[in-house]
Parts: structure tokens; C-alpha cells; sequence
């Protein structure tokens, strides 16, 4: 929608969603993905970046046109984090990150005291750092307080595809903070992304939901319309809902009716 750009790390992007590159059955397909589902901005784990960037790996699946964003998926530490965004800078892919630090091995919770960490290391580095996080006021006012440039809380435990399990804790987020929400993690129906976009969320990241579907390409395409709809529903603004004690209203007048 060029009408409706979102400007992130004072780059104008006019797709709302961005997707991922794990869990295809063949990295083939991404370029085809890409392209259904208009998404102009693509993460990518620094582990599955070659030292060459060669064109076998899944680089060379990556169209040209997109913003990389490298995540430091495997980091355990702030420390973690930080070598592995200084690695995808140093190899090429730009100064966009998105920070991932988990140690829970069972649940793959974010921690959000080393995200913020290394948020604030890599956002004084020159980094336009995109911390990955539990939806909680906290850690996202100390996010945006280190220098991030968004907050990426997830919809539910990722790559569950159970949707927006946290659907109250988001919507808080997005009443209080500043920075841009971009729904992260859990997301697993075009409905779900909808209804994220819905609340205000200024874009949302999908990956399983589109890689783990029969049809990646047409579920890409689902996930693009239903990001611009989510969208466009919160510019119109939602009409008021009234509860069930003030019972029901007729669309049109129960009065003048021809004889």
C-alpha cells in the first residue's frame, strides 16, 4: 500500500508482513514465496549463512530486491547474540538484526534481560536492531530504552503455529509503546495475522505457518492479503461493539415502512 508506508531504520517499505526462510522442503521455493507473498524484508539465521554467501546455499535462494534480516538464532547469551550480528554485518548482510537470545531449550522462550543487553551493544554499534522478546512491558520499554528500533513480541511459543495466544499482552504493547510492534512467533492462520494487523500491529513476521503448509506459494499469498486487510480495518477503525445487555440495533430504521 504505498499510501500506508511503514519506515523502519529510516527504510520505506510498503509490505506489512515478513516471512522467513527455515523449514522449506526445498529452499527452492523461496523465491516463489517471495513473490506471492509481496514481502519486501526476509530473516535469515546467521548459522545458515555461508562464509562465501555462495549461490548453492540458501543465499542464493534470497531475491535480490529483499532486505535481509539475519537472526542470531542459537545464541544463548547476550554475548552470543552480539558475535553473531557483528558476523552477518562482516559477511555482508547489512546492519538490520533481529536479536534472538534463548536458553530454554523446552519452550524457546526469549530472555529478555540478555536481549536487551545485547540490544543496547549493537544499537550503539550502528545496528537497527529488532529485539525478539515476551510480550511484557517491561523488557520492551528496556528494548526500546537500549536503543531498538522495534519490539517483535511473540503470538504464541514459536513455530507452534497456535496463533495469538497472547493477544492482551500484545495489544498492550501496542497502546504503550512508542516503537513500531511486529508480531513474532505463533502466528499460524492468515485469520490470526489479520487479526494482529486488527489491533495495530504495525507488520508481522511469518515463517511455519507458510513453510510447514501443503502449499507454501498460496499460503504466502493468503498471508499477504490478509496483512494488507488487517491493516486497512485498523485505518478505517472498527465500529463500536455494544454489549449484550444493550441488546441488538436494526441497520436500517424500524420506522416509515410503506403501507
Amino acid at each position: 500500500m504505498t499510501n500506508d508506508p511503514f519506515i523502519l531504520g529510516g527504510v520505506t517499505l510498503t509490505s506489512r508482513l515478513f516471512i522467513g526462510t527455515g523449514k522449506y522442503g526445498a529452499d527452492s521455493l523461496i523465491p516463489a514465496v517471495a513473490e506471492a507473498s509481496g514481502a519486501e524484508v526476509i530473516t535469515v539465521a546467521m548459522r545458515r549463512v555461508g562464509k562465501q554467501q555462495d549461490t548453492q546455499g540458501i543465499m542464493g535462494h534470497i531475491p535480490a530486491h529483499m532486505r535481509l534480516l539475519p537472526n542470531t538464532s542459537g545464541a544463548r547469551t547476550a554475548d552470543e547474540a552480539v558475535r553473531l550480528a557483528r558476523l552477518a554485518r562482516a559477511a555482508g548482510c547489512g546492519d538490520w538484526i533481529k536479536i534472538e537470545v534463548i536458553s530454554d531449550t523446552r519452550h524457546l522462550l526469549p530472555d529478555g534481560y540478555e536481549t536487551a543487553r545485547a540490544t543496547e551493544v549493537l544499537a550503539n554499534e550502528g545496528f537497527t536492531v529488532l529485539p525478539y522478546i515476551n510480550p511484557d512491558l517491561y523488557v520492551a520499554r528496556a528494548c526500546a530504552a537500549a536503543g531498538a528500533a522495534a519490539i517483535m513480541p511473540l503470538g504464541a511459543p514459536i513455530g507452534t503455529n497456535r496463533g495469538l495466544r497472547t493477544k492482551e499482552m500484545v495489544g498492550i504493547l501496542i497502546e504503550e509503546m512508542d516503537l513500531p510492534i511486529i508480531v513474532d512467533a505463533g502466528i499460524g492462520r492468515p485469520s490470526q495475522a489479520c487479526e494482529a494487523m486488527e489491533m495495530g500491529a504495525a507488520a508481522c513476521l511469518v515463517n511455519t505457518a507458510i513453510a510447514s503448509s501443503s502449499d507454501p506459494v498460496s499460503m504466502a499469498r493468503a498471508f499477504g492479503a490478509a496483512v494488507r486487510a488487517g491493516r486497512d480495518a485498523w485505518l478505517a477503525g472498527p465500529g463500536a461493539v455494544k454489549a449484550q445487555a444493550q441488546g441488538a440495533e436494526a441497520s436500517s430504521p424500524l420506522t416509515g415502512f410503506l403501507r
